[in-house]
Parts: C-alpha cells; structure tokens; sequence
C-alpha cells in the first residue's frame, strides 16, 4: 500500500439555468459589499448584466481592461483599480486571462512590492524558488465563459513583453471561493475558443497522467476528464449543445483539480513559451508538439501511459505509436494545424523559444528529465 495525501480545497461549484441566483448569497456568506467584476470589452451587454444582476447591490465597478495572456501592465492596471475602488472581492467574467488578471491583481495590490519580487525565480545551479505571499487575498469568484483549467488553479502566469518572459506567482489564498457556470454565458464562447481551451485541459490531463506525483484520486479525476473531451470535442453538437459545452466545462474543472497532484511537463512548458510570445493560444502550441512529447517521455512513463491508454478507449498495454496516434488523429479531426510554421512561428526563434522554456517551473515536473535547452530545441525542430 503506498502513502500519499489527497487534501481538496474547498469550493462551492454552481451550474445551471439558476447558477447566477446564488451569486449574491455567495458574495454575502464572504461578507463582501464592494466586489469588482473583471472582464474586457467582449463582455459588455447581456453577459455583465446577467453578472450584475446576480450581484445584486454588492457590484462596487467593472475593470474591463484584461488583456489576453495577462501582460504585465494589465495586471498593474488591475491592482491600482483594486485599490481605487477598495474591493473586498473579485468576479472574474470570462476566459484564463480574465480568472489570472484577477488573482495577480490580486496579489499586487495585497502584496503592494514589484511584481518581479513576487515571482518564482531560477537560480544560477537551475532550481526553483517561489516567495511565499503572505498577506490576506479578496475572495475570487469565477464566471467562466470557456473551459479553462484555471477556474481552480492557484497560480497566476503574468507576460513581460519587454522580455518574452513568462512570470510565475503562487499563492493557494487566491483559489475559487466559487464557480458559477451559466448555459448562456458558456453558449457566447464561439466553438474555436471552446475547443482550443479543452485542447489545453486535454495536454495538461496527459501530461498529469505521464508524470511520477499523481494518486489514485488524482488519477481518476483525470482520466474521467479525458473521456469526457474525447467523447465531446470533436462533435459537431459542441457548436450549440449546451450538455456537451457543460461537459467541457466540468472537464476543466476536473482536469485542474487533478492536475494539482500531478507535474505538469514539456507540452505545457511549450505552449507557455511560444503562446504569448507569438500570440497564439496555448492550447493550439499543445496540440501540435503533444505527439511527439509523448514520444520522447514514452520509456519514462509506461505507468502513465496505460492510464492515457484506458482513458482513450485503447488496450493498457497500447504502444506509443498507438497512443499518439490516437492523439493526432483527434486533433486533425478538429482541424488542428500539424506544425509550428503552420502557425506562423519563425524558425529562427526557436533557440529563444527553448531558452525561456528552461525557466518554467512545470518544467521539472516532465518525466523524463530536461537537463538542457539543446533537447527542448530538438523537439521544437521536429515540429516545426
């Protein structure tokens, strides 16, 4: 019998036609009266007034200016306007950028110090060092439009554009209080954005099911989430079924709290480094290099690599090539581009690409080890 532990964060989950009547019960049982929405300009109309309305009198103003893969100046934005309004909350309305512009302007503003002194950093022998972030945090609130994992992360990944560098703040007091998914809001997101974030929670289930830190519960957690994309992304009905769009959903929600006792690895380090550098979703970088990534871990990861098997619908004891196989077949099922230059991502930025990469903390977590950029190079090589 092995040892682990399991410890699962509290949070109140709401989904339905009704989700949002509970919206301003949750905002009172946290003693809130001045909690600020958190949404950009797509969110204007009937979607913020739904959210309003929820809100009752609790609603203190509505910071529209997130901006996709939270850029460093967006999330300063977002603590000054935290400040200004003298929050007690958050509602984060929308996709990943508008639930971490929220947490990260929610660290700065409670931390009040640069964000570069709040980031994990790398030291000059490679290990990681993260601070801890010990003020009090407002209470978060997500009302996701897309089926993005960080509904129930506690991580934040702000974008430097100055530098190319993705930084990385942790702090487990800015996790979902609670979560409200409406079959309307989620019905606004179109099908493109709906199956690029479930191709992200798809390589992020993988990638936890590959590596050596995961539990049976985790497991469990994962695989069902995997079924469940692989039974409803490529379906046609995802474009106006709200059951398979809610199923997306609920993947997300299970994929990222599986994936908290699992590493992440390589497919996710790639889609952070090449994503807000080049302005693509992350989940797109994921399908194209996850074939071969599960190539390169396959003698590191046959444990994991049944779990993907069975979840797949394949035999245990499936080879990679039948895996990734499977893997890319789906993906060009949905009409995932093959390649980096597909995309539009120069070749000549790839040694870049590889170098940045080495300094992401999920790095460590792949299965087998990345001792050095040259072998991130020589994957990129091989997709692009």
């Amino acid at each position: 019998m092995r040892s682990f532990q399991h410890i699962t964060p509290p949070l109140r989950l709401f989904s339905g036609p009704d989700s949002l009547e509970f919206l301003g019960r949750e905002l009172e049982r946290l003693g809130s009266s001045r909690a600020v929405i958190f949404t950009g300009p797509w969110a204007r109309g009937p979607m913020l007034d739904a959210v309003r309305s929820g809100m009752g009198t609790r609603c203190a103003g509505v910071f529209e200016g997130v901006v996709a893969h939270s850029p460093i100046e967006s999330v300063v934005a977002a603590a000054e306007e935290l400040k200004r309004r003298s929050a007690d909350a958050v509602v984060a309305l929308g996709g990943g950028s508008s639930i971490v512009t929220a947490r990260a302007g929610s660290i700065l503003a409670a931390e009040n110090r640069d964000v570069r002194s709040l980031c994990t950093t790398r030291d000059a022998e490679g290990k990681l060092h993260s601070p801890k972030l010990l003020a009090p945090k407002l209470p978060q609130l997500i009302v996701p439009t897309t089926p993005t994992t960080a509904m129930v992360k506690a991580g934040s990944a702000v974008f430097d554009p100055a530098t190319g560098e993705r930084l990385a703040m942790y702090d487990p007091k800015t996790r979902a209080h609670a979560i409200f998914i409406h079959p309307e809001l989620i019905r606004s997101s179109p099908r493109s954005l709906m199956v690029s974030a479930s191709l992200n929670t798809f390589a992020m289930a993988i990638e936890g099911l590959m590596s050596r830190t995961g539990d049976p519960i985790a497991d469990a957690l994962l695989m069902h989430a995997l079924r469940l994309l692989v039974e409803r992304m490529p379906s046609k009905a995802l474009d106006d079924d709200l059951d398979a769009r809610g199923d997306v959903m609920l993947a997300a929600v299970l994929c990222g709290q599986g994936s908290d006792y699992a590493a992440a690895g390589i497919t996710t380090v790639l889609g952070h480094a090449i994503g807000a550098r080049f302005h693509l979703d992350n989940g797109l970088i994921n399908a194209i290099v996850l074939g071969h990534v599960l190539r390169f871990n396959a003698e590191a990861a046959a444990a994991g690599l049944a779990k993907i098997a069975a979840a797949l619908g394949l035999a245990s004891d499936a080879p990679v090539s039948a895996i990734a196989g499977k893997v890319e077949a789906l993906f060009e099922q949905l009409g995932v581009p093959q390649r980096l230059r597909d995309v539009k991502v120069p070749r000549d930025a790839l040694p870049d690409v590889a170098a940045h990469a080495m300094g992401d903390w999920f790095l460590r977590g792949n299965p087998r080890p990345v001792r050095e950029a040259a072998e991130l190079r020589q994957i990129l090589d091989d997709v692009w």
